[in-house]
């Protein structure tokens, strides 16, 4: 991630292994990982990227990027909620971060399995970030 507050600018990067999906019951894992959904030996990256930060005063408010998962790449905007920066006592350094989300239609990627019993379309995420200046 690069931040300039007082420029407004700023760029980011994200790769999400998905094979590094964990909700605790190893089952459930595995067929998240399949070919039915992430299809993780396939496609084993998530990705997301971004060089448009916008700005509410001096603020984030969203990161406008894009979204690659299954090998299909989606224009998602990403809300900024709580994102602030400090000054860290414990490092002495600034430190940036907060919560961002978006929802976004997993079939627009490919995703469709259990989309036809009810299954919904619309998936909430939600990415947490921090970042220290160097």
């Amino acid at each position: 991630m690069q931040f300039d507050r007082a420029a407004k600018t700023g760029k980011v990067s994200i790769a999400i292994d998905a094979t590094s999906v964990n909700t605790g019951t190893p089952g459930f894992d595995m067929h998240l990982q399949s070919a039915d959904l992430f299809d993780a030996a396939k496609f084993p990256t998530i990705k997301f990227a971004s060089d448009k930060f916008v700005f509410s005063g001096d603020k984030v408010s969203e990161i406008v990027g894009s979204l690659t998962l299954l090998g299909k790449t989606q224009p998602v905007t990403l809300k900024a909620n709580q994102f602030n920066c400090y000054e860290n006592p414990m490092i002495k350094r600034e430190v940036c971060g907060g919560d961002f989300e978006t929802t976004i239609d997993r079939t627009a990627f490919g995703m469709n399995y259990g989309v036809d019993w009810g299954f919904p379309k619309n998936v909430r995420l939600i990415v947490q970030v921090e970042a220290v200046k160097q």
